[in-house]
């Protein structure tokens, strides 16, 4: 059964959760961005090492960055010298300015870079109907000053970090971070637990299903998600993997059956109303994948 080592609250939005020697998540909340949370409704994480800690995903926000740093601090003071974007959304990179003024350097897939600079707009856009202006204002978009295409690798003190982008997933840039020594796996959006994974119009379901076999050929024992609490595999496959299997042999036998969009709340994927947002994204999911298919 997993388990974890330890948990403790760093402040009332993120808890700081330790998953095993020197790697730690930071959870957010599963619902929507807000004011209170700085739009860091997501999971992050970091490493320490002897030469310095090692962040995953920045924050939505300059308030949400210093959110993260805060989180950290409770468990240790080194320096954040290095911070990587697992993809294009608002919470995985808007608040590399932060730590780009502390010294951080910024590591990201060609990819994501090129969605975080085609969707700046539209996630300023949305974060200015759910945040403060001061919190928009005052948030700079900073991009990568390490970009790779499929791969790449660094070690840190003596932490190996193996960084893939494999594909189109949630995002277009969506990458998972691997450390070998630890059996740990940071998923980033590929990996959806307790709450409904999104289909958006930035999503491709067909390549996320292919983006998440790739990463569970890792078989990790610690899998850190890019929403939701830190599992295992096989719980990220029930959530996530099983979920985009289903809903896409459901679309494409309704399609097969002459099933027009007009029609699609008749696709049935009542077995993940379990998990949250279910009753708000599941309609909206299904929508995505018919048009998908028809493009296919």
């Amino acid at each position: 059964m997993f388990s974890i080592l330890g948990q403790a609250w760093a402040d009332k939005k993120l808890k700081v959760q330790k998953v095993t020697a020197n790697v730690y998540a930071i959870i957010g909340e599963l619902g929507n961005r807000s004011p209170e949370n700085h739009g860091n409704n997501a999971t992050f994480g970091f490493i320490v090492t002897e030469q310095g800690i090692v962040l995953i995903d920045s924050g939505a926000t300059l308030d949400g960055a210093k959110a993260i740093h805060k989180a950290i601090k409770s468990v240790s003071d080194k320096a954040i010298v290095k911070v990587i974007n697992s993809g294009g959304q608002d919470h995985r990179w808007l608040g590399n300015d932060y730590f780009k003024k502390l010294g951080a350097e910024i590591i990201a897939s060609k990819d994501a870079v090129k969605d975080q600079k085609n969707r700046l707009k539209d996630q300023f856009f949305r974060l200015a109907s759910l945040m403060s202006d001061k919190a928009i204002s005052s948030t700079i978009p900073v991009y990568a000053d390490t970009v790779f295409e499929k791969q790449y690798q660094f070690t840190l003190g003596k932490t190996v970090f193996e960084i893939y982008h494999h594909g189109h997933a949630h995002t277009p840039g969506d990458s998972y971070i691997w450390l070998p020594q630890h059996s740990v796996m940071f998923s980033g959006d590929i990996v959806y637990v307790e709450r409904l994974l999104g289909v958006n119009d930035h999503s491709n379901s067909k390549s996320w299903i292919d983006v998440f076999e790739s990463m569970a050929k890792f078989t990790p024992k610690y899998l850190i998600p890019g929403h939701g609490s830190p599992t295992d595999l096989e719980h990220a496959k029930k959530d996530s993997y099983n979920y985009l299997l289903d809903l896409r042999a459901a679309v494409t036998d309704f399609m097969d059956n002459g099933g027009d969009m007009s029609e699609i709340n008749k696709v049935d994927m009542s077995k993940y109303k379990y998990l949250l947002n279910y009753d708000t994204l599941s309609g909206r999911n299904a929508q995505r994948v018919y048009a998908e298919l028809e493009w296919e």
